[in-house]
């Protein structure tokens, strides 16, 4: 997975200044002890999984805590309303840059969308949002801040301390210098954005020239973005969301959806969307969640299936997922007329 991310950045956390440790909130750093701690179950986990202790150490002794990684996850794009989130991604330069991506490597995404059963234009969407391409793909020591996450930030230290883990398995097994490795403040990777454990678990050697290198090959990318909605439950050819009839009403029997496994049915949304509607019948025990976009003026409300849910699994926001797949329309539409 993963995540420019965006990848883990729809945390709801109250921003945290900029003016050093001692002027952030305690809830948001962690205390020395707390600290020590950490450090002492890395080692302890580390340990068990066979590092001895030098090796340990020594990885431990190249990390160094960023104050502007704690700022910056504490105020993460996700938690700006929909009508201001949407047009940092969806923009005329973006799509142009997306529709050249998709020509260039037109083979290659046609083999993955083949070999992996996923549409297209979805896995070009994600490569456009999360790197627009490849030309944003951060400039924090990926090390620096999966350290600074893991040892000082309790909200999400025990996750984020076993993605520092799988950094080290990571960099060993894929050979990469931790020492110039540059992500996002969530320390995720190259073109798709992956965390250590996404890379680890999901990335594919696509150009099959004997590494998985997500932070310079596209071609790789492009095959592990692809394997990566495979893993996670993709159904090619079925639907994504569609607005309910009255996209500017909540239902009153539909609790909007929060980050976990839809509870809800496609057949329980029948009074709210147009049920003459193929798309609707064919999928009537699919699961389904409530999608609620904040605006300025009108809230919108959208019915999500499965692969929603999905795009979910790359970033639990549901903003994030709903960009991925307006733009995704964009592109195939934009893609076809350039034929």
């Amino acid at each position: 997975m993963t995540f420019f991310s965006r990848s883990l950045a729809q945390f709801s956390l109250l921003a945290a200044t900029s003016f050093g440790l001692m002027a952030c909130s305690s809830t948001n750093i962690a205390s020395e002890a707390q600290t020590e701690r950490y450090k002492q179950d890395f080692i302890n986990t580390q340990l068990a999984a066979g590092y001895d202790k030098e090796t340990i150490n020594t990885f431990l002794e190249q990390g160094h805590y960023n104050q502007t990684v704690i700022d910056a996850i504490t105020r993460p794009w996700e938690a700006k309303p929909w009508d201001q989130y949407y047009p940092i991604f969806l923009t005329q330069k973006r799509l142009d840059t997306g529709v050249s991506f998709w020509t260039k490597y037109q083979d290659t995404i046609e083999k993955a969308a083949k070999q992996y059963q996923v549409e297209p234009e979805i896995i070009v969407s994600i490569i456009g949002i999360e790197t627009y391409y490849g030309r944003v793909m951060g400039n924090y020591p990926v090390i620096d801040a999966l350290y600074t996450l893991g040892f000082y930030y309790p909200p999400r230290a025990d996750f984020f301390r076993s993605e520092f883990a799988n950094l080290q398995s990571l960099s060993q097994e894929e050979k990469l210098d931790i020492t110039h490795l540059k992500g996002s403040y969530a320390g995720a990777m190259g073109y798709g954005q992956f965390i250590p454990s996404s890379y680890r678990h999901y990335a594919v050697d696509f150009d099959q020239d004997g590494r998985r290198d997500l932070l310079n090959s596209p071609i790789d990318a492009i095959g592990s973005v692809a394997n990566y909605f495979h893993q996670h439950g993709w159904q090619q050819g079925s639907p994504v969301a569609i607005p309910l009839i009255k996209s500017h009403n909540k239902p009153d029997k539909l609790s909007v959806w929060k980050g976990k496994k839809p509870e809800y049915q496609v057949a329980d949304f029948s009074p709210y969307v147009d049920v003459s509607s193929q798309t609707f019948n064919k999928y009537l025990e699919q699961p389904a969640l409530l999608i609620e976009l904040d605006t300025a003026d009108n809230d919108e409300y959208w019915l999500g299936f499965n692969n929603f849910y999905v795009i979910t699994r790359y970033n639990r926001s549901p903003l994030y997922a709903m960009a991925v797949y307006q733009f995704s329309q964009q592109l195939k539409a934009a893609h076809q007329t350039s034929l």
